[in-house]
């Protein structure tokens, strides 16, 4: 984003005034005044913590509808630099840590879009998830999809081992050599 650009404010402004309705991307983009929209909604609900609402995060909303849910902001999102993604897409093979597949890939629920990579949180930030590599992971588009701040309920042994078996050598050691210890005692 250039300094000073006003767009922002603009649309800043437009949501406040909006507070609590439902607002289209069409009308977003005429009072941005330019192609970019889309990303500045992103930088005001990432970086500066607004409560902005997507079809992703409330299901009675529709694609290209937008709600400012309160004026109250969220503590920003922190973003994981450029370096530490190619790290760890590189570290995971550039393939979901979930399902296995990589980018370009045909989505398993829309075959005619592609995936994209994501890097993801294990422990999200607002459950004091650390932004460090061992809390990251490569998700496909499909598999990072409404996980925002969610935690994965208990799994069943095939998804466990199918995790364990993804995980650096040391994490995987260290869990044999728990359970080892578990079972001996037992």
């Amino acid at each position: 984003m250039p300094r000073g650009d006003p767009s922002i404010g603009r649309i800043r402004a437009f949501l406040v005034e909006n507070v609590g309705k439902v607002v289209t991307t069409h009308e977003i983009a005429e009072v941005a005044q330019i192609k970019a929209y889309a990303r500045r909604v992103r930088e005001l609900r990432d970086k500066q913590g607004m409560r902005i609402s997507t079809d992703k995060d409330r299901h009675d909303l529709k694609p290209g509808e937008y709600c400012l849910e309160s004026l109250e902001c969220n503590p920003p999102v922190k973003g994981v630099s450029q370096k530490q993604r190619n790290r760890i897409l590189e570290r995971d093979g550039y393939t979901c840590q979930i399902c296995g597949a990589t980018a370009g890939d045909p989505g398993a629920c829309n075959p005619n879009r592609k995936l994209r990579l994501h890097v993801d949180h294990i422990v999200p930030d607002s459950q004091k998830g650390n932004p460090n590599d061992d809390n990251l992971r490569t998700l496909c588009s499909d598999c990072n999809q409404g996980r925002q701040n969610i935690q994965a309920p208990s799994e069943t042994a095939k998804n466990v081992l199918a995790r364990i078996r993804k995980l650096p050598r040391k994490e995987q050691r260290e869990i044999f050599e728990h359970l080892g210890r578990s079972f001996r005692n037992a």
